[in-house]
């Protein structure tokens, strides 16, 4: 590892600058809406609750020589939200985040999550948010390979079904739960044991996503049911829950939720999700019964997001790989 020598150190020197001055600015914009910057622990019970992410474990040795297992968390969702449940009603925070098995241009093993939640409002708030921070920049334009985006122009809104019809020609709804019919309707071809999901995610990857977040930013909403993850079902309409991700010049930047608050469903989706893990990967994480007492307890109407701030410190300096706007990667 050689990232501290002073000729490597002096090229990143300038994104570090101004990875400062965002952080500080977006500071500056949480305090002037009202937010509570929160720490919660990394060890956590459970990393998440993602199917496809692989954690980081480690024991806890208690003085008594008790051994308990430990998670680096994947994201401080669960904690954040006991203190929502706690009475904190606007909060956010800076978490350094762990996934392991990932390595790419925009992805790395220890990274910073943006993360922050409000009580009483709907996701739409969120979605203004979002347009506000992506000001806070304070570059004329967001950059990522040859593509640009203004971040002050007004966020495109697109419903994943919208997006898959401009830009696969597929009625979404005509096919759920029908893999082939997926297959088919879009172009992309099956592969042996393919799910419905499995097929809607290779669409995404190879038709759509790269042509968001071009020219302004677009807010991809309306997810089927089954990728709810921890969002509420939309009223009025079962078939979609309350998640959007935020998209700029292809990349996928953040994740939102109209925040589940009901126990019971969301016990009944943390077990189906680790059933799908188990069966995938041999691998199944702990239920945080914390957490679900949380929600117990009485989780309020609210609404959340996790923005990966590296990648907003790359697009805001034109950087093209992540270690480019860290101060050490990890080695």
């Amino acid at each position: 590892m050689t990232e501290w020598r002073p000729d490597k150190l002096a090229r990143r020197l300038p994104n570090l600058q101004a990875r400062n001055r965002l952080q500080a600015a977006l500071r500056g914009w949480f305090a002037g809406e009202g937010f509570v910057e929160v720490e919660t622990p990394i060890l956590q019970v459970a990393p998440g609750a993602e199917v496809h992410l692989t954690g980081f474990v480690t024991d806890w040795e208690l003085p008594d020589g008790e051994e308990r297992e430990r998670w680096l968390h994947s994201s401080p969702e669960f904690a954040m939200k006991k203190l929502l449940a706690g009475g904190i009603p606007r909060l956010f925070q800076f978490a350094r985040v762990f996934r392991n098995a990932e390595g790419s241009a925009l992805h790395h093993p220890e990274f910073t999550m943006l993360e922050w939640y409000r009580a009483g409002v709907g996701y739409e708030t969120i979605m203004a948010d979002c347009a506000a921070l992506l000001r806070q920049t304070g570059v004329e334009e967001l950059r990522w390979g040859d593509h640009v985006c203004d971040p002050q122009a007004e966020p495109e809104r697109l419903t994943v079904a919208e997006a898959f019809q401009r830009y696969a020609g597929v009625d979404l709804f005509a096919t759920l739960g029908n893999p082939d019919a997926l297959s088919a309707s879009s172009g992309i071809a099956m592969h042996a044991g393919d799910s419905w999901d499995d097929v809607f995610f290779r669409v995404m990857f190879e038709k759509i996503e790269s042509r968001l977040g071009m020219g302004r930013p677009t807010i991809l909403c309306e997810y089927p049911i089954s990728m709810a993850a921890l969002a509420r079902a939309k009223p009025g309409d079962p078939r979609v829950a309350e998640r959007f991700e935020l998209y700029v010049c292809g990349v996928e930047l953040a994740n939102a939720f109209g925040e589940l608050t009901d126990p019971d469903i969301q016990a009944e989706r943390l077990e189906v999700d680790m059933d799908m893990k188990e069966e995938l990967y041999g691998v199944r994480w702990p239920v945080d019964d914390d957490f679900l007492a949380a929600l117990d307890h009485g989780l309020p109407d609210c609404a959340g997001i996790a923005l990966g701030f590296d990648r907003l410190v790359m697009l805001a300096t034109g950087a093209r790989h992540i270690e480019d706007v860290l101060w050490l990667p990890v080695r």
